[in-house]
Formats: C-alpha cells, structure tokens, sequence
C-alpha cells in the first residue's frame, strides 16, 4: 500500500463531525427510493485518480446518493455526469459516464478530491466542518507535490479551503489572497521555507515543491449547469487550459 492508499483509508474512517457522520450514516439507512435495492457507502468518501497526478480537481463535498452511495467522487450523480463527460472530452478521463466504484473509469494524470469528504445536510457544510477536515487535503497535497502541477477549483467554498492548505502543504500563496472567479487564473510559486498566508512556516521539509497553477471553475452542480451559468464549454476550456498547464491533454 503506497502513502496515497493509506491515507485514502485513513480519511474513510473519520468520525470527526458528529453532525456530519449523522447525516451521511442516516442517508445511507433511509436511502432514496431508486436505489433502494443498493448498499450505500455512508462514510467520509476519499479522493479519486492516480498517485502521480499532475491535474488536481477539488470540489465541495460528496452528494448524500452521489458519492456517499457509491464512495467514489463525483459518481453516480448529475454533477459527475457533467464533469467525467468533460474530462472525457478533453482527454483525461477513459470513459464519459461515473456510475460506480467498479465501472472501469480510469482518469488519465488527474485526482479528483474534496475539502470535506462526507456529505452534509443540504450540501452545505459549515465552515466549521471545512476547517476540521483540512488536514486530510494538507496531507494530500503534500503527497501529491513531486507530480501536481495544476489545480482547479470547483466553487467559493472549495477555493477558500485550498488557499490555506497550499500554504500549509508548502507552496506561496499570493498576499492579498487571490478571489475566486469562473476562469481566473493564479500562479503558485514553490515555497522557499517562507511564511505561509495563514503565518506558519511555509516549508515543509525536504525542500518546497515545484510552482503550480491554480483554477477558478463555477462548480458542476445541478443549480450551475441547469441554469447556464455553467457550460459544458466553459468547463472544457477551464479543464483543457489546467491540462496544458500541467502538461497532459490534448
């Protein structure tokens, strides 16, 4: 088991936020109606995609009969219909459709993960949640850091939790703090044992990882996509430019 595995383990048995382990083991008792016959997940719901990726896709957190039924990221609802039918489109997915764990998708140098790993009531979790559940992607940050080179960010809520972790994971982020926006773009520079946005020591040992570029992105949900304020092209061209930025793609 390599140090991705493990902690991908490791985030599947946390119990950290009583409100949300309530949420997510309630859904998975009660289930929705179509899927009565299935056995759901119902638990923190780790990240997607090989160890060496250079493309990083952070969202929100998974759906109550998404993710937390499958336990796989983004499977087996319509915001994961939207995004691994644009990720096949641009190259870096094996196949437009994400029904199951065991579906045979395979995605091409590109992990997919989430800064709260367990569905919340209404997809909304508090702030509070989103802070508790940052140490898991610190750490996945920094096991990705030899390979990651981009990293899109799906939301306002996803991007104020990845700023923090960058700057704890050991790269520099920019002061004043980037805002988010659909299609903005900032550079990352590798940290040089500098101080962190958040006034720790940026460095993490062993030396700073490597510069990355970092994406806004309107996230895939229903309310985005169904309304328009999220096209299937404007999520190409943001997929395909983080692709071209971290050398993958078309």
């Amino acid at each position: 088991m390599d140090a991705l595995d493990d902690l991908d383990l490791r985030v599947s048995g946390c119990r950290a936020c009583p409100r949300l382990v309530d949420w997510r083991e309630e859904v998975a008792r009660t289930k929705r109606a179509a899927f009565a016959d299935q056995t759901y997940w119902g638990r923190p719901v780790p990240g997607f995609g090989p160890p060496d990726a250079r493309l990083l896709i952070i969202g929100l957190a998974p759906a109550a009969h998404g993710g937390n039924r499958t336990g796989r990221m983004f499977t087996g609802d319509r915001s994961g219909d939207v995004l691994y039918q644009a990720l096949y489109d641009v190259g870096l997915a094996s196949q437009p459709t994400s029904v199951a764990a065991d579906d045979g998708l395979e995605l091409y140098g590109v992990r997919v993960t989430a800064p709260v790993h367990c569905a919340p009531p209404d997809n909304k979790p508090t702030p509070g949640e989103r802070e508790t559940c940052r140490p898991w992607l610190v750490q996945e940050l920094r096991l990705l850091r030899p390979t990651v080179r981009a990293v899109v960010v799906l939301g306002g809520f996803g991007w104020q939790a990845t700023l923090p972790a960058l700057a704890e994971a050991g790269w520099r982020v920019p002061r004043p703090r980037p805002a988010f926006g659909h299609g903005v773009r900032v550079g990352i520079d590798g940290s040089d044992g500098g101080v962190g946005i958040d006034g720790s020591d940026g460095s993490v040992g062993g030396g700073g990882p490597e510069g990355l570029e970092l994406f806004g992105c309107f996230h895939v949900s229903q309310r985005n996509t169904f309304t328009g304020k999220l096209t299937p092209a404007m999520l190409r061209e943001v997929l395909s430019t983080a692709a071209r930025a971290a050398g993958l793609g078309k």
